[in-house]
């Protein structure tokens, strides 16, 4: 049987060279890399996984944990991140709770199967978040935790951005769609919204834990929980901003000449229909996988935001006076 000791020896390099070229492909030179994993191949040196974890300590895998696959705001920001895997042949072990077992109840389970974790889990305790990180290197996305490090969207800068933007339109009274209850990172946003709109002698009408869902949308234009000086909406997710114009429009409602709408993400497929805030998630997954990949993690975490950009779409106009 084929030993990593036998690759590193007839490549001429230490066996930790050896096991970095395997494992770790980005921290060796090219042509090292290219020696041992040619001489790995044509010995047999078994390169799965589980033989790799042996001999490194290392599975090559991240765990990515999520709330929900059916959130389009976590696509883009698993894609980047697996992207980045694949520059060094790191593969990603992707779950979800999707209103199950909780989200630090699946990234425990997966101790041992891989290497770190990037987690989004906007309900859950920080003090259980810290005890994870204690357990295994962890970075946590769109969200604050004293002591780890996290990459964040920051939405609630955009939010202040879109209601400003709503204010210099004219609107005064702005409804908010809000995201799931005890989600920490709609806290900051709603409170964006309101300290902006205060600022512009005007107020914000709050609706939560909306599920991001064209259908929400339609229910909300249907039942309309805003009062009747709301005019301009602004909603966390594109689906519902988008169901909210349709149900809107369906009802006779004209938008945005009598009712403004506005979305928290970006949805490509929409066009220039919505006004929204484009966020680079595939970038925010990159860096957060990248800087998992550089374990151990740093030992003065820092929170690192990645700023949202406005775009003006034809569902905003001026409020009719």
């Amino acid at each position: 049987m084929v030993r990593l000791e036998d690759v590193a020896r007839a490549a001429g390099v230490s066996k930790a060279t050896a096991s970095r070229a395997l494992s770790r492909p980005d921290l060796v030179a090219a042509d090292t890399r290219e020696r041992v994993q040619r001489l790995a191949a044509e010995m047999g040196l078994n390169l799965n996984p589980a033989a790799r974890a042996l001999f490194t300590g290392r599975t090559g895998a991240l765990a990515m944990i999520v709330p929900s696959l059916t959130n389009p705001y976590f696509a883009p920001i698993l894609a980047g991140a697996q992207q980045e895997l694949a520059t060094g042949n790191g593969h990603a072990l992707i779950a979800a709770s999707d209103g199950g077992t909780g989200e630090i109840e699946l990234a425990h389970s997966l101790l041992g199967h891989a290497d770190g974790a990037l987690l989004i889990a906007p309900r859950a305790g920080d003090d259980d978040i810290r005890q994870l990180a204690s357990r295994m290197p962890l970075v946590v996305i769109d969200r604050h935790v004293r002591g780890v490090p996290a990459f964040v969207a920051d939405t609630p800068r955009g939010v202040g951005q879109l209601v400003t933007h709503l204010n210099n339109l004219g609107h005064r009274r702005i409804g908010y769609v809000g995201g799931p209850d005890g989600s920490s990172l709609d806290r900051l946003r709603i409170a964006a919204a309101k300290r902006h709109a205060t600022a512009a002698g005007g107020g914000v009408e709050v609706v939560g834990s909306a599920t991001p869902e064209l259908d929400t949308g339609l229910r909300l234009a249907a039942q309309w929980p805003f009062g009747p000086d709301v005019t301009a909406v602004v909603a966390y997710s594109s689906f519902i901003a988008l169901g909210l114009l349709i149900g809107l429009r369906e009802r006779g409602t004209d938008v945005p000449g009598e009712v403004s709408i506005a979305a928290v993400d970006h949805l490509a497929a929409a066009g220039g229909l919505l006004t929204s805030l484009r966020v680079p998630l595939e970038d925010l997954g990159r860096a957060a996988a990248s800087a998992l990949r550089s374990s151990p993690p740093a030992p003065d975490p820092r929170v690192t935001k990645i700023r949202a950009e406005l775009v003006e779409g034809r569902s905003t106009a001026d409020a009719r006076r």
